[in-house]
């Protein structure tokens, strides 16, 4: 079962405060880290990946932090967590960089999993930032 890990729940909880109080300006981390209840120190394993991705970008200096690179309805929240989760699939033998299954012609589970995959799939893209905020 697809379990989301702190990495990718905390993503969307720093996405969507910076969705919420940003306005355009930058916001430094330790404010997001405050209101969020999330330690300085995890937002800043967090935060890379987003900016080396094109998510956030960031500021440095007097008046610097972090601001989102895009308005809040054009990310797809299946973006987000596939960025930090590194794939969402529900089984292994789906995973985009997973190696040919021996069993795949007799599989009878597949097109259950797929089915599945897509449901989630359709869910998570079906959202936006916008809709956390």
């Amino acid at each position: 079962m697809t379990m989301i890990s702190t990495r990718g729940r905390y993503a969307l909880r720093v996405m969507a405060d910076l969705a919420t109080y940003s306005k355009g300006e930058c916001i430094p981390m330790k404010d997001v880290a405050a209101r969020q209840g999330i330690s300085l120190k995890y937002l800043e394993q967090i935060l890379p990946v987003l900016t080396k991705h094109g998510l956030v970008e960031t500021v440095h200096g007097k008046g610097g932090g972090y601001k989102l690179t895009r308005e809040p309805e054009e990310y797809k929240i299946g973006e987000i967590l596939r960025l930090t989760e590194g794939g969402l699939e529900p089984v292994a033998c789906l995973a985009k960089d997973a190696p040919p299954c021996a069993r795949i012609g007799e599989c009878h589970s597949i097109k259950f999993w797929q089915g599945l995959d897509d449901v989630i799939s359709e869910y998570i893209d079906g959202h936006t930032l916008r809709d956390l905020m």
